[in-house]
């Protein structure tokens, strides 16, 4: 029987905050790959090594965690003035399936270097040194974001001393700002798909007991859900350990995020929920607490505003996820939800929180009209740069 050869396809490998995805350029793509459907969904499955079995991802370049199974385009902006269009496909380590509903935040930043890298923005627009402002189109959910890039003799600048807490070395400051972040709907709704700032969410009883469980869920960065640490049991201070070995503590954490993805209205029944694994997020928050992160570093109540931790395609963060940082900056902006009354209360434009990795800040602008909560924009800082580029090699016959 004969083979088809490897194809080779022009890539780049980034890390982008905590995150880490494989780059393309839309043309660099087969064309049958250009348009969305199921070659290029194979395609980027099998670039990354998925669906895999055995949950390691050997056979491609993916790292076997959300954080690292996850491919983006990047084409000159179809939109009136913005460079480019970023849109961004989670893939699924176990099953075969690319989530396509939402952002990463964190590879957000390694959009507007890469934009500059591979050519996509206009060389006028870029300084021989200074800061480059890329006006990004994130496709996935219909966003603008404006990545503040520093740009060293004509070129991205990726080194520098810029420490980001879950990333081991440091390198250069890119500023990001998330505008209008929050998901208005089709006919214009708040960023709080139930209207309440808290609800009881009904969960299964043996989830909690009386199957009744306090509730923000906000669509702002990310859907996400933040439930109280303490209403589920926890800390706020654990570690992925703690959780991610625990079957039955994640089959619960399920239950409680496919009933605030019905209650929010993002699927409509409760087996859709297996091939919508990135939204929504779920989180869990409670005060400061003094607690040692991953890499052992103390951080003393005193540093933070409030502890987070997040859940991403089923299994605890080892930091935090971008977009899920934009979602805590404005839950933490507008009194009275479980973020805000968790990081003390009362108005506030930013917040420092405590994640499994470390600390991070990040500042919201929301504000009421007509008596809707809306954000007008949340900024946050990362880092990114490129790991390897050249091509990336698939099988002929996987797509």
């Amino acid at each position: 029987m004969s083979h088809l050869p490897q194809v080779k396809i022009p890539a780049t490998y980034m890390r982008g905050g905590t995150s880490k995805g494989v780059f393309f350029r839309l043309q660099d793509l087969p064309e049958r790959c250009q348009v969305p459907g199921e070659a290029r969904d194979r395609l980027f499955m099998r670039v990354i090594g998925s669906p895999d079995p055995y949950s390691a991802q050997i056979d491609g370049m993916g790292g076997a965690t959300s954080s690292t199974s996850k491919c983006v385009i990047l084409s000159k902006s179809s939109q009136p003035d913005h460079d480019v269009d970023y849109l961004y496909g989670q893939v699924s380590i176990d099953k075969a399936f690319v989530d396509w509903s939402g952002n990463c935040g964190n590879l957000s930043t390694a959009a507007g270097a890469f934009a500059i890298h591979a050519g996509l923005v206009d060389p006028v627009r870029i300084p021989e040194n200074g800061t480059c402002v890329v006006r990004i189109w994130q496709a996935n959910i219909q966003k603008t974001i404006i990545a503040h890039v520093p740009v060293s003799n004509g070129q991205v600048q990726e080194t520098g001393d810029f420490e980001l807490d879950g990333v081991t070395f440091p390198a250069a400051e890119i500023v990001l700002e998330f505008l209008d972040p929050s998901d208005d709907g089709e006919e214009g709704s708040s960023m709080f798909p139930t209207g309440n700032l808290v609800d009881d969410l009904e969960v299964p009883a043996d989830v909690v007991e009386g199957g009744t469980l306090k509730a923000t869920m906000i669509t702002a960065g990310i859907p996400t859900i933040f439930v109280n640490a303490e209403d589920i049991g926890y800390q706020g201070t654990e570690l992925r350990e703690a959780i991610n070995g625990d079957p039955a503590q994640l089959a619960r954490f399920e239950q409680i995020r496919i009933a605030g993805a019905l209650r929010m209205g993002l699927i409509k029944t409760a087996e859709e929920a297996a091939t919508r694994q990135h939204t929504p997020k779920i989180a869990f928050v409670s005060p400061p607490k003094d607690y040692r992160t991953s890499s052992g570093k103390e951080v003393k109540a005193g540093e933070v505003d409030l502890l987070v931790r997040a859940l991403s395609m089923g299994k605890l963060h080892h930091a935090m996820m971008g977009t899920c940082a934009v979602a805590i900056g404005t839950a933490a902006a507008i009194p009275g939800t479980l973020v805000n009354l968790a990081a003390g209360g009362g108005e506030r434009e930013a917040v420092r929180f405590g994640h499994p990795s470390g600390t991070l800040r990040v500042g919201a602008q929301a504000k009421r009209v007509d008596g809707q909560w809306t954000v007008t924009k949340a900024v946050m800082s990362r880092s990114a740069r490129i790991l390897m580029e050249g091509w990336v090699r698939v099988p002929a016959e996987s797509f």
